[in-house]
């Protein structure tokens, strides 16, 4: 190698040392780059091509732990030689901490996720203006599918989006996963004043139970299970129809527990019955905003006509 230093500064007006360090740090990276490869055809003939996760975590666990060493080997060997580790380290990180601020906070983001765990793959979360599924963690950055935005019903819109891992740090994180693994989804039924509100709510609940009373029962015990960690509790985990007044008609709401990426699914679902229960009743109308002329004498109760 010391030759091939000397052979080049013929050409190159540089130092043999340093040239003798980029060739040495060149080979570390070629050498360390040739392992990543072949401990990654190792592991994906050891793991069932099925398994898209494990797949993907031995990939990515490995290509860390070759960063590490890069890094780590190079730098030792870089400062094999100086006199003043400590001077050198303390100058190198000042400098650091002031170029390089946004990728050091992305960096402390992704250790923090990786301790913490706010979020992790397969996490539906919303994060700031962001919302959707967690699909890749990286050290700067990590990757969601998005859903919402101008999309309803919190299905995806097909955009990915990388977001910093510095987030964690400046917005909150709402998870629709962690800790208790459903979550409380309410459909808004409008039915006329002079509609059978009685008649109405029950064949409401009916229908909310028929097709949301069986995740009641996983529920219960995810919610066992999340109250060890989190001081999470609710009295009623079936669903359930709530009645309340409003301006154009009587209004009434099932509410009841999904899973995050059912809700669509089950809104058209219930939605499909609801009009069609209506449909067979003559005494039952769906409310919406209107104008009409009320003579109360021939339309009132007897007692307010006076």
């Amino acid at each position: 190698m010391h030759e091939f230093a000397e052979w080049l500064q013929q050409y190159i007006d540089f130092d043999v040392a340093i040239i003798t360090k980029l060739a040495v740090s060149l080979l570390i990276v070629l050498g360390l780059f040739l392992l990543r490869i072949l401990f990654i055809r190792i592991a994906f003939r050891s793991i069932d091509k099925e398994d898209v996760k494990s797949r993907y975590f031995w990939k990515r666990g490995i290509k860390n732990v070759y960063y590490v060493l890069v890094v780590t080997l190079i730098g030792l060997y870089w400062l094999e030689h100086m006199s003043s580790f400590a001077t050198f380290l303390g100058l190198f990180s000042a400098g650091l901490a002031i170029a390089l601020k946004d990728p050091l906070v992305n960096f402390a983001g992704w250790l923090f996720i990786i301790i913490r765990k706010p979020l992790k793959l397969g996490d539906r979360v919303e994060i700031g203006d962001h919302a959707g599924d967690v699909i890749d963690i990286r050290f700067f950055q990590f990757t969601i599918n998005e859903i919402k935005n101008w999309v309803d019903a919190d299905q995806s819109t097909g955009r990915i989006i990388h977001v910093p891992n510095g987030y964690v740090f400046l917005y909150p994180q709402a998870s629709y996963n962690q800790g208790f693994e459903y979550i409380w989804n309410e459909i808004s039924v409008m039915i006329t004043f002079e509609s059978n509100w009685d008649k109405a709510q029950e064949l409401l609940e009916i229908i909310v139970k028929e097709h949301a009373e069986q995740f009641s029962f996983s529920a219960r015990k995810k919610l066992i299970e999340a109250s060890k960690k989190y001081m999470i509790f609710y009295g009623t985990l079936t669903p359930i129809v709530y009645l309340s007044v409003k301006d154009s008609g009587v209004q009434l709401t099932m509410r009841y527990l999904i899973d995050p990426r059912k809700r669509r699914t089950s809104e058209h679902n219930i939605w499909h019955d609801v009009l069609k229960a209506f449909r067979a009743q003559d005494d039952l109308d769906l409310a919406y905003p209107t104008q009409r002329i009320y003579y109360n004498p021939v339309e009132g109760k007897p007692g307010t006509t006076k």
